[in-house]
């Protein structure tokens, strides 16, 4: 949608503003040189103020230096009209002239604001924080920085990925570090001549038996499926968060030594052939 700006509003500020500054007189510029001087420190003043009420409210960093510098840039603006007001040039054309100029400004960088809009939204809501590990508009990795516009993420293999934060406010968020505890399941296949006993009691010790898993939840190991070739055991357990894939990869790992000891056979699809002769 076009936007355009009323040229006779604009010649009419403009030929306003000459004619008010052909009258100056010294008297004028020593009061402006006071006004302006009043503005910064009263801006300041309120800078503060508010900086301090948001310390207090505990809003995030991102939060507070988006709402200064917004609180800035609307207190100068009325600062400006103020002067302006004093030096004779109407406000109605002024504001005229700034409104279609703002609106021009918001439709040429709508995509901009959108993921500003989302930077605030992530930034208020804490669905996560920097360190944690996260799958996040379509990216998994963990938080470096969550700013107002991007956010980044370091991934897995090393990569530093920039997500728009209009494309993670609108979509699912998964945190893997929000809670200190994470559930590992795992599935292991035995042959269907060992007694499912048998594996389930080597499977247990091997998971009550590692340094890293937690005893309370008790952790789960049963059967869960018959296969063509093999019986399939579900085992669930419970571990830190920071231990999850450690304690993955060691179960994995120690079940398939735990079996070879015990003589426990893990099975792979296959097919028996029998010839029969006649």
């Amino acid at each position: 949608m076009p936007t355009t700006v009323d040229p006779e509003a604009a010649q009419e500020t403009i030929d306003i503003v000459q004619q008010t500054i052909k009258g100056f007189s010294w008297q004028n510029i020593a009061v402006l040189v006071c006004l302006l001087v009043a503005s910064i420190v009263a801006i300041r003043i309120l800078v503060s103020l508010a900086d301090r009420a948001m310390i207090q409210a505990k809003l995030d960093r991102g939060v507070r230096t988006f709402l200064r510098s917004g609180l800035k840039v609307v207190m100068w603006v009325v600062a400006v009209c103020a002067l302006l007001g004093y030096l004779g040039v109407p406000m109605t054309s002024l504001v005229a002239l700034l409104s279609v100029l703002g609106l021009a400004v918001s439709l040429a960088i709508q995509g901009t604001l959108s993921n500003l809009a989302g930077g605030i939204m992530l930034l208020t809501a804490h669905p996560f924080a920097a360190g944690d590990f996260v799958d996040a508009g379509g990216v998994t990795g963990t938080v470096r920085e969550v700013g107002l516009v991007y956010t980044m993420l370091d991934t897995v293999d090393n990569k530093v990925v920039y997500i728009p934060n209009g494309e993670i406010s609108a979509k699912t968020i998964t945190n893997y570090s929000g809670n200190d505890t994470r559930r590992v399941d795992l599935k292991f296949t035995a042959s269907y001549g060992d007694p499912p006993e048998k594996v389930k009691d080597c499977i247990e010790r091997v998971v009550g038996e590692h340094p890293l898993t937690l005893p309370t939840p008790e952790p789960l190991i049963r059967t869960c499926g018959y296969g063509s070739s093999s019986i399939e055991y579900e085992v669930r357990t419970w571990c830190g968060t920071e231990d999850y894939w450690t304690v993955y990869f060691d179960l994995i790992e120690q079940v398939k030594e735990a079996f070879d000891k015990a003589g426990v056979e893990m099975t792979y699809d296959h097919l028996n052939v029998h010839v029969v002769e006649k």
